[in-house]
């Protein structure tokens, strides 16, 4: 009782959801008002949704029933098109076969007919040899099938005349007729499917000539007619037997460089057809071309010697000799592989063997090598060079940057050096460069920037030495006893591709304002990895100090900014007094930073306790100094020595122009003694620090840190003169 309540109520439900009036706001206002509360509301949702995915079963299982009897209703469909393409195919055809009898048989035929009509005897006779007569000639069309081997009249008129009727349906082709001694060989229909992902594309019909193959496309408003859609010489055709896979089945491949296109046949028999004719065609036309070149390279007989008119007044001993005709020496051609050496190479070039096909060449050239060059071997010289351009197309391609980077250098290998054994050095050396330099511009943008520069510059630097050294290691091998005009080329391309990478490196170091230790360590990690290429005897540590001088100026000169207003400020709020460090642990640790400066006498400027006989404006100053002047080190060569000099110079004069002036300002005795004794610190201490720690770094003194200490002897010796020596 309580399923069949339930039942009625969920077909109410329904069939309230699915009427025309239903609002679903109003439909909600009423169900709120007469549910006693949250229980009601929940079991009622729960009937809806219920409701919901019994619709949604129902909708999919209608969907899929439909869906089968669509597919089945468009399988019918198709085959009754099929069906009815061939009838009308058939029926075109006939009436073709109808129109090419002679005329100048209908009298003869009319003669039979009055001859059975005079003879009763005789009339089934006459009218039967009538029809076979007439079925003769139809017998040159198909009477089943979507394909059909010409084989028209006894002649060549007749093939001729068969091409004629036929290429009328197809629209675009006129030209064709033009050509002397072409016949059509045979013909059917075909559906061409898309090589990458075996979509069917169109319907075409292929007319097979007996020295090339036209294609053309299937116009469906109009029966029996085509358009014009390719023509490919037999000669540069190549024929490939597709593997049936189902439902992909009866198929073959056409190869023409540069592309290649896939057929469907109606039936396995009729693809059968299609290849024994095609190969049997392009055999045919090889043998007639062997021919013709074989009468065209065979000696002629000597010219008949034609008696001379008499003169009986010239004497016979003014007669010259004379000169016998020099015989042009023949070249064999007609041996298998060089008369199939076009087609050899179509093959290897569309399935890509490229070795194959430079051996070929090879074997050509080596064969003809020291051999005069009648017309036969031209005209072989001239089909070769096509294919060897066509060649040297596909190679390109292969090193163009649009092709898959991947795989490293060594996969431009096999390319380059058939491009080199083909004599286009110049050509490899070119493209295999730029489709490095692609490589290597590709890897830097995919390289992910991490929020730490030094781990991003050590990746960086990884990715490109590496990929630099493996380049040059490939170039090497690739390109070993070629010109050395190639090599140059490589050291053009390696400082392109270094400049590539000081503007990533750049980028990431000097334009995010990093601080100078972290510049310089990124600096250092570059110079390490540049060095590993002397490995291999290539020095690129100029041009990358070259490339980022401007750079490290720029740091340079900003960090001296930097110090120079710290050091104004912690000038402009110098009192002169002695710096207490409060505990034990914190002098330790300011006389080990001392230590590490280079200040080895610190000991004698610490008093009791925790105290330093020394103004934290001189003590900060000497640290800031000291590690300026050792991460500029780090990023020092010659080309940086004033500029780095110079920045020092001038940090230096800003804490020698305080002290020369606070020691002539200050009135009170204690306190000037105590700035004496800063000056003395700052100019007997820390100057020959840096003077010895610079002279250590570049190699040489600096004369200028030698007189900048010299003159500050003048304040020492009259420090009561209130004229500044600086």
């Amino acid at each position: 009782m309580a399923m069949a309540m339930s039942d009625s109520g969920a077909s109410r439900l329904r069939r309230q959801l699915e009427s025309g009036s239903f609002e679903a706001r109003l439909y909600v206002k009423q169900l709120s008002q007469q549910s006693d509360g949250d229980r009601d509301l929940q079991e009622h949702r729960q009937r809806i949704q219920a409701l919901a995915e019994e619709t949604a079963q129902n909708l999919k299982r209608n969907v899929y029933q439909n869906y089968r009897q669509f597919i089945e209703t468009a399988r019918e469909i198709s085959y009754l098109e099929s069906e009815m393409y061939q009838l009308s195919h058939l029926l075109t055809e006939q009436k073709s076969s109808l129109e090419s009898i002679p005329l100048t048989l209908l009298p003869a035929a009319a003669a039979a007919a009055g001859a059975a009509a005079a003879s009763g005897g005789e009339e089934g006779g006459g009218g039967a040899g009538g029809r076979d007569h007439l079925r003769g000639q139809t017998g040159l069309f198909p009477t089943s099938g979507g394909a059909s081997r010409d084989s028209a009249g006894p002649g060549e008129e007749g093939k001729q005349r068969t091409l004629t009727t036929l290429l009328e349906k197809v629209e675009g082709c006129r030209h064709l007729l033009e050509t002397p001694g072409q016949y059509l060989v045979y013909n059917g229909d075909l559906v061409e499917y898309e090589a990458d992902h075996m979509a069917q594309l169109q319907r075409v019909h292929g007319f097979l000539m007996n020295d090339c193959l036209l294609v053309a496309t299937w116009l469906p408003q109009r029966r029996g007619m085509y358009r014009y859609n390719a023509l490919y010489p037999l000669d540069g055709l190549a024929v490939v037997n597709v593997k049936d896979n189902p439902p992909m089945k009866d198929m073959f491949k056409l190869l023409m460089f540069p592309e290649s296109r896939i057929f469907q046949a109606e039936n396995a028999k009729i693809k059968r057809e299609w290849l024994e004719v095609l190969e049997e065609t392009k055999r045919a036309l090889s043998e007639k071309r062997r021919r013709e070149q074989e009468e065209a390279a065979a000696p002629r007989g000597p010219p008949q010697v034609t008696a001379k008119a008499g003169n009986p007044f010239e004497d016979e001993e003014d007669d010259e000799p004379a000169v016998p005709e020099v015989e042009e020496e023949k070249v064999d051609l007609s041996m298998e592989w060089i008369q199939e050496l076009p087609e050899d190479l179509d093959v290897c070039i569309a399935q890509r063997d490229f070795e194959g096909a430079v051996d070929l060449l090879d074997k050509l050239n080596h064969y003809l090598e020291d051999k005069p060059s009648p017309p036969p071997v031209k005209e072989l010289r001239a089909k070769v060079d096509e294919r060897v351009r066509q060649l040297t197309e596909v190679l390109v391609f292969e090193l163009s940057p649009d092709r898959s980077l991947r795989g490293g250098p060594k996969a431009t290998r096999r390319a380059v050096s058939q491009l080199i054994r083909l004599g286009q050095c110049t050509k490899a050396c070119e493209l295999f460069l730029k489709n490095r330099a692609a490589a290597v511009h590709t890897a830097i943008r995919q390289l992910r920037i991490e929020g730490a520069t030094l781990l991003y510059i050590h990746k960086l630097c990884h990715v490109f030495f590496t990929s630099l050294l493996e380049t040059a290691r490939e170039f090497e091998t690739d390109f070993a006893g070629t010109d050395s005009g190639c090599y140059s080329a490589f050291v053009v391309w390696a400082r392109s591709a270094m400049g590539m990478f000081v503007d990533a490196f750049s980028k990431q170091v000097f334009d995010s304002k990093e601080s100078l230790s972290t510049a310089a360590e990124c600096v250092k990690v570059a110079k390490e990895h540049c060095q590993q290429l002397g490995d291999i005897g290539l020095d690129l540590t100029f041009i990358i100090h070259a490339l980022l001088v401007k750079d490290i100026q720029g740091a340079l000169h900003s960090y001296k900014e930097i110090i120079i207003e710290a050091t104004k400020h912690r000038n402009s709020e110098e009192m002169w007094r002695r710096m207490n460090l409060m505990t034990p642990e914190a002098l330790g640790k300011l006389k080990e930073e001392m230590k590490s400066c280079g200040v080895s006498n610190f000991e004698q400027y610490t008093g009791d306790d925790c105290w330093v006989n020394l103004s934290y404006t001189v003590v900060a100053f000497t640290k800031q100094t000291m590690s300026f002047l050792e991460e500029a080190l780090k990023l020092y060569f010659p080309e940086l020595h004033m500029v780095l000099l110079e920045s020092l110079m001038e940090i230096i004069l800003v804490a020698v122009q305080h002290v020369d002036y606070s020691l002539r300002c200050e009135q009170d005795p204690e306190k000037k003694a105590f700035i004496r004794q800063n000056a003395s610190f700052l100019y007997e201490t820390v100057l020959p620090v840096v003077e010895k720690r610079f002279e250590e770094g570049v190699g040489k003194p600096a004369k200028q840190l030698q007189d900048l200490r010299n003159a500050s002897r003048l304040i020492r010796v009259n420090p009561e003169s209130t004229t500044s020596v600086v």
